[in-house]
This record gives C-alpha cells, sequence and structure tokens, in this order.
C-alpha cells in the first residue's frame, strides 16, 4: 500500500540524515585537495602524468613551444596564467524547499499498522521517497510520543536521483534515530563517501544535527573488496573515526595503515584528511620523493593554505641528504576581474657552496574597460643551472614586463614593454637587447570605392643595449606603417582572379653604430596579380580537388644595407607562405624585385575517412634575390622546390613531411613529423634535417629526432618514453620514461629522465621521481589510460 504522511520529521528527517555526510554550503570552484595535487593546486605534474592528461596531444607533436597571443614570438617561457573561478554563491539544503514542514513523505510497505497512541510500524519491503531521498529497511516503527525511529534493517539510504559523485551512502544492519532522522546510534554501519571511500564499523553516532559522525573501531578503505578476498590493497583502521559535515574532513584517531592486511605505519595521535567531495582546503599535498645525480635523495613535503576563497599559498620545503635545503613558495589570488599567481624559491646547496640560489616567476592578467586585457609577467632566476637543476624550466631566455591587448572582429591592438635576461653561455647580456618595447595597431577595412578587403597596420619598435660602446651597444628605434588590399573576383571557366597592392613605410633611428645613419627612411611600394583554378572531380567514390596557383608581384628592387638586420635572421620557407608577398618574419628585411610564387595543390578525400594532401611550387625572380643569401633555400634567381605532403587517416594517425631542394635534388631541409593518437596508445615523432647557413648563425648542419610514446601497458599501467638525439654529434640530448598505475584506490607515479647536455655552468644530470597518493581523500583529476579494478568474480 501506498501512504503520503505530512508529519514534518519522517519527510525532513531523511533528507537531512542524507546530507548528514556532505556540506551544507557549495565548496569554491577552485580545486584543490590535501593528499592530492588535484586540479587547481598548481604543483607541477609527475613524471608519470601523461602530456594528454594536462596539456593535451598535438596531432603532430613534438609541438613547438606555445607562445600565446603575442604576436612577437620570442621563445620565452610564458608563465602559467591565472586560473580563476567565480565560487558558488546559491546554497540548496535539500529538504526545505516546497512546503517546508509540510513536505510529504511516501511509503511503500507490505503491512502498515498505526496504532492508537499514534505509532506507526512498516514492515515488509519498506521503501521511503521523501523528495530524492530513498530508505529502504525491513521495519521502521515511529514512536508516536517522542517521534523517535526504530529502524531494522538491512537499512541503505541513499539519493538515487542525485549526483552520483555527490551521493553518499549508508548501509546498516539496525538504527536509533531521533525524530529528525539525524542524531542517533546506527549498528553494523557502512558509510560510503562519494562512491569512493568505505567505511565500516561496529557502532556509528551522529550527533549536532547530523554534523557530526563518529565510528568506533572503523576500517577505511577506498579499494575493492571481495567475499571471497576480503583483504583490500590498502587500509585504515582506527578506534574513532569522525567525519564533519560541515568542514568536510575526516579525523582518525590514532590510525594504522596496513597493505595487504600488514601492517606498514602508524600513529600515536589524531590525523585529518579531506573527504572525497572537497576541491579545495588547507593542509598537506601528497609528498613527492626526487632523487638526483646533481642532488641526491630528497623529499619534497608542500603545504597548501587557504586564504579564503580568492587566494591560496603552498610551501613546499625540499630537502636532501646533505646536499640542498630549499623552500618553494606559491601564491595565487583571484579578482573579480582576472588573478596572478607568483612561483619562487629559495636555496643553499652544494652544487655552488656558499652562494644562495633561487628563481622568482610570476603572472597577473586583469581585464579592463574597454575590453583590454592587461598581463605583467615577471622571470628572473640566479643562474641558468638552478632552473635545470631543481626541473622548473629548460628556457634560457626570460623575459619580464607588461603587456596590453584588445582583439575584435576587425580589429587588434597589442603592446608589451619589458626587459629580457639571457642565460645563455654564449650571449652577454650586456651586448644582446634587453629592453625592448612593441606596439602593433591593425585594423581590417572594406573600401567603399575599390571594394575588396584591405589592412591597416601601424606598428613602432625599440630595443636598447645597456653596453654604451660602439658596435656592439647599438640601439634601434622604428616606426612603420602598412596598407595591404586585396580584391578577388571569378572569371570564366572558374578561374579566381585577384588584384593585391600595398604600400609600407619605416622610419629607423640608430644609435651607437656609425656604420650607418642616425635617422633611415624608407618606402617599399609594391603590386601584384594572382590566378587561381580550383578544379573538383569524382573518381569512383573518391574526390579530387586540384588547384594551381600563379602569384606574380612587384616591387622596386633594393637591398637593406643602410638598415641592421635586428629580426629577420631565421627565414621559414613552407606551404604556409608559399603564396606571400612577404617571407622575412620581421620589419628590417623585405622581399622586393620582380618575382612570381608558382604553386599547386592536389588533395584525395577518400570516402573511408582518409585524406591525403600534397603541395609544391618555387620563387622565380627577374634577377637574383637582393636580400637573400645566396646559399639560402629563397637565394638566386630560382627558389629551391617546396614539397610538402600530408596523410590523415581519420582514425588518429597523421603524417607530415616537407622537404626542400634544389633542381639537382640535393635537399636543404627536411622536416617528417608522426602522431597516432588512439585509447591506448599515443605516438609523437619528429625528424628535423637543416643545412648549416652563417647567414642565418648556423655554423653546423642540424639533424636531429624528436619522439615521445604513451601507450596502455595493461590495464592500469600507463608507460610514457621520451628522447630527443642529436645525429651531428651522435648521442642524445634527452631521454625519460615514466609509469603510472591507477586503480580505485592508489595512484603511483614514477619517472626516470636524462639530460646529457653540459656546458661550463650546466652539467649532464640523472633524475629519478616517486609519488603516491590514495585515493578517497579529497578529489583527484583523471589520468590517462584505463584504471584496473578489481574483479569479486570467480
Amino acid at each position: 500500500m501506498t501512504l503520503r504522511i505530512h508529519a514534518s520529521g519522517l519527510g525532513r528527517a531523511l533528507a537531512m540524515a542524507l546530507l548528514g555526510a556532505t556540506a551544507m554550503v557549495a565548496p569554491p570552484a577552485v580545486a584543490q585537495s590535501m593528499f592530492d595535487d588535484a586540479a587547481g593546486s598548481g604543483m607541477p605534474a609527475m613524471p608519470g602524468t601523461a602530456l594528454t592528461a594536462t596539456r593535451g596531444v598535438s596531432a603532430l607533436a613534438p609541438a613547438s613551444q606555445q607562445l600565446g597571443s603575442n604576436p612577437v614570438g620570442d621563445r620565452t617561457p610564458t608563465s602559467n596564467a591565472p586560473a580563476t573561478a567565480a565560487p558558488d554563491t546559491d546554497v540548496t539544503i535539500r529538504g526545505t524547499q516546497g512546503g517546508g514542514d509540510q513536505a510529504a513523505a511516501t511509503v511503500l510497505a507490505d503491512n502498515v499498522l498505526l496504532k492508537g497512541d499514534r505509532t506507526l510500524i512498516a514492515a515488509g519491503g519498506v521503501v521511503v521517497w521523501y523528495q530524492d531521498s530513498r530508505l529502504i529497511a525491513s521495519r521502521i516503527i515511529v514512536d508516536g510520543g517522542s517521534g523517535d525511529l526504530t529502524i531494522e534493517g538491512p537499512i541503505h539510504l541513499s539519493r538515487p536521483g542525485a549526483d552520483p559523485d555527490d551521493n553518499p551512502i549508508l548501509i546498516a544492519d539496525s538504527a536509533q534515530l531521533d525524530r529528525e532522522l539525524q542524531d542517533g546510534i546506527v549498528n553494523g554501519a557502512r558509510l560510503v563517501l562519494n562512491r569512493e571511500l568505505q567505511m565500516a564499523s561496529r557502532r556509528l553516532e551522529r550527533r549536532d544535527q547530523g554534523r557530526i559522525t563518529e565510528l568506533t573501531d572503523v576500517v577505511a578503505s577506498s579499494c575493492q573488496v571481495c567475499a571471497s578476498n576480503p583483504t583490500p590493497l590498502w587500509e585504515i583502521r582506527a578506534r574513532r573515526i569522525t567525519h564533519d559535515a560541515e568542514t568536510q574532513r575526516i579525523t582518525f584517531d590514532r590510525p594504522q595503515l596496513r597493505a595487504f592486511g600488514i601492517p606498514v605505519a602508524a600513529a600515536p595521535f589524531t590525523v585529518s584528511a579531506p573527504d572525497p567531495t572537497v576541491e579545495r582546503q588547507s593542509g598537506f599535498l601528497r609528498p613527492m620523493i626526487r632523487t638526483t645525480s646533481g642532488l641526491g635523495f630528497g623529499v619534497k613535503l608542500p603545504y597548501f593554505q587557504t586564504l579564503g576563497d580568492h587566494a591560496d599559498v603552498t610551501l613546499t620545503p625540499y630537502l636532501s641528504v646533505n646536499r640542498t635545503t630549499t623552500l618553494e613558495l606559491r601564491y595565487r589570488q583571484a579578482f573579480a576581474n582576472g588573478g596572478l599567481e607568483w612561483n619562487g624559491a629559495i636555496s643553499r646547496d652544494d652544487i655552488r657552496p656558499g652562494d644562495t640560489r633561487g628563481y622568482f616567476f610570476g603572472a597577473a592578467r586583469f581585464d579592463i574597460p574597454r575590453g583590454y586585457r592587461l598581463g605583467v609577467q615577471v622571470q628572473t632566476a640566479s643562474d641558468r643551472a638552478y632552473l635545470l637543476d631543481y626541473d622548473i624550466t629548460d628556457a634560457d631566455r626570460l623575459w619580464s614586463g607588461v603587456s596590453l591587448e584588445r582583439v575584435r572582429r576587425d580589429k587588434l591592438v597589442w603592446g608589451r614593454v619589458g626587459n629580457y635576461d639571457s642565460l645563455r653561455d654564449d650571449e652577454d647580456d650586456a651586448t644582446s637587447p634587453a629592453q625592448v618595447a612593441d606596439v602593433i595597431w591593425r585594423r581590417r577595412l572594406t573600401p567603399a570605392y575599390l571594394g575588396g578587403e584591405a589592412v591597416l597596420e601601424w606598428s613602432a619598435h625599440a630595443h636598447r643595449r645597456p653596453s654604451d660602446a660602439e658596435f656592439v651597444g647599438r640601439d634601434v628605434a622604428r616606426g612603420s606603417v602598412g596598407l595591404d588590399w586585396r580584391r578577388s573576383t571569378i572569371l570564366p571557366g572558374g578561374v579566381v582572379a585577384a588584384g593585391l597592392a600595398g604600400i609600407d613605410a619605416d622610419i629607423y633611428r640608430i644609435g651607437q653604430d656609425s656604420r650607418f645613419d642616425k635617422m633611415v627612411t624608407r618606402v617599399d611600394p609594391q603590386i601584384g596579380v594572382e590566378l587561381r583554378w580550383p578544379l573538383a572531380t569524382m573518381r569512383g567514390d573518391a574526390t579530387h580537388i586540384v588547384e594551381p596557383v600563379v602569384q606574380v608581384l612587384y616591387s622596386p628592387r633594393g637591398r637593406d644595407d643602410d638598415i641592421p638586420n635586428e629580426d629577420s635572421r631565421l627565414i621559414e620557407f613552407d606551404e604556409g607562405n608559399l603564396f606571400s608577398d612577404n617571407r622575412f618574419p620581421g620589419y628590417d628585411m623585405r622581399e622586393t624585385g620582380l618575382r612570381a610564387n608558382i604553386g599547386a595543390t592536389w588533395t584525395r578525400i577518400d570516402p573511408t575517412g582518409w585524406s591525403l594532401g600534397v603541395t609544391g611550387g618555387r620563387v622565380v625572380r627577374a634577377g637574383d634575390a637582393d636580400d637573400f643569401d645566396s646559399d639560402s633555400p629563397l637565394g638566386g634567381s630560382r627558389s629551391d622546390w617546396l614539397l610538402a605532403t600530408h596523410y590523415d587517416s581519420g582514425t588518429g594517425l597523421a603524417v607530415s613531411n616537407r622537404a626542400l631542394f634544389d633542381d639537382s635534388f640535393r635537399a636543404s631541409r627536411n622536416e617528417l613529423r608522426m602522431g597516432w593518437l588512439r585509447s591506448d596508445l599515443q605516438v609523437s615523432a619528429g625528424y628535423l634535417w637543416i643545412d648549416s647557413s652563417e647567414d642565418e648563425g648556423r655554423a653546423a648542419d642540424a639533424s636531429e629526432l624528436a619522439a615521445n610514446i604513451g601507450w596502455q601497458i595493461k590495464e592500469g599501467w600507463w608507460g610514457t618514453a621520451e628522447t630527443r638525439y642529436d645525429f651531428v654529434v651522435d648521442r642524445a640530448q634527452q631521454a625519460s620514461l615514466q609509469v603510472a598505475y591507477r586503480n580505485e584506490c592508489i595512484t603511483v607515479e614514477t619517472g626516470l629522465s636524462r639530460r646529457f647536455t653540459s656546458s661550463d655552468t650546466v652539467r649532464a644530470e640523472t633524475s629519478f621521481d616517486l609519488s603516491v597518493r590514495l585515493g578517497g581523500f579529497g578529489q583527484q583529476q583523471d589520468g590517462a589510460g584505463t584504471v584496473a579494478r578489481r574483479s569479486c568474480m570467480r
């Protein structure tokens, strides 16, 4: 039978009993947990964590270093963008809405008896629903006078309609609870939090209106326990375990840790930890063991301290046996319009006895009025070897300064000013551009009379060398304006014709170098025409697309000998700029003369999902190139041939090859990249060959192989290997191997790496890392690969 009961005690009590094991207010969205470096902790990823778990994988990796949205790609490291999230402010306590004390409960039972003294007895397959709470028991007795409940089991209390990750489950043999179903005694209890951590005890007591749950003679574990083999992988035994639903903390009274049933550690005092629902809470994070050839055996023990919902600080002592004493610090703060994050460390070690070493990296980003974004970055280090010895970054140039940007659909404003700090042995900060400022304003226009599309750009640049010496202390300032226009039309036969025009003007001020005039101006007009003939056909079920392209450009010839080339030394020639009017990456050099960019593309798209594309072409000039070295692939009257091929299987395999070769098929550059992405296999490899070039600063040929692979070794086991090999010197530059094991209750991550390169200030080093995390304490991010789960099936 079905009975609707309007008594306030039972309906409200069922909801509040279920909430007794959860927090009554929503936690802040920024994640942080104790015993773990979960999302938002900012701790470095362990070597066993695959690339996909944190940053994603490029289809054709190894991907180049991310440079953010900065138009200037200077290859300096970018500090972590401060991660912020708005805290939850809406608080909903289930069981109080929709009628309050008059909310109804629904009871299903084989037999229901209401005695004269208002005692209610429900027996036989009792199921009680109140809102989204469900209680299952064999018998319930509600005392008519006091409203206290006697519940006979087996008892099962849950919220089947709630989020499974926020649904505590209480299982018991019997219970004596008050009329609100919050405080009382539960016998033979098993409490499951977040479908992850389970605690079993002979006696469970709830008090303070369901806030405090205390279990006596209790065993806790997040491992699956089978009836045939009841010994879990690990368990914590304690005389008492107390769970505070308001603070979301679990306190163990004199706990003992067992592995495979064997005691391995014990504490003669109380130990606290967050429950599985915690995203951010003060406490110790998981320790990390780090052993290196330079610093020896060491341990990191980070402590995380919240400073309200808007800020936190992490202190990490790093100690090694007689080798280093280090304190690392990270501070984060969120504001209504942005956030900031500062990271630093200070060390005294045996590598440089008597010296105090350290580093400081920081970043802040704020949204300011009118759609602008303000950024601040600070990077400094005592020496490059410190950054490598302590596994911070392998960057050899640092940048500190301020940036400002605003991006709209048709307008870009970007600028930054700052200081470069070189950590390279072969670079002198006094004679390298240190203080650098850049500003770019770009607008896309649609001329009313000419039609087509135009881009107007204003830019300014200045850099200063600290040295006051002639020549080596040269300082340069530049102002530029450029206008590019393009209009396309379709001719008979499907030929796409485009007219091109543009003009660029610059003014330079050059100081401390008598080889150049102090003031130099330059104007470069350019006109051109482009013809494309896209053709498509079907052969069988496959689609073939062919597009020949001819682009003819003219600008007055001339060499820019009166301007120092500071920003256009490294030149790329690929399918991305084959049909470009200027292949110099900066402003100091521009292509001139009469020239034609000629090429064609062919693409095959198969109905089964795979595709193949080929692009080929070259640059033909009326005379030898004025601004390219004769040995450059773009030098002479005819450039090298470019041939690029791309293959995509449609199932995760991608292969790309790009080659430059002359008329005698002698290759000057070749780049091969391959990526294969599956759920159980992630392969990323690249091979690069580049001829030496004095004009581009390469005294020797470059021939390198870079590869990394992640694979599912077996269920729960994920391995990652990475290497970079230099064929010119015939030795590896670096190599690493990481292995991670994850099951439902434990995560073990370990990694071994070797850096082979060395110099006067940097030496080769081998390092080993190890970290262990017990599941069930705080939230944990998912890693790559599968999770091994214990099977109870025979």
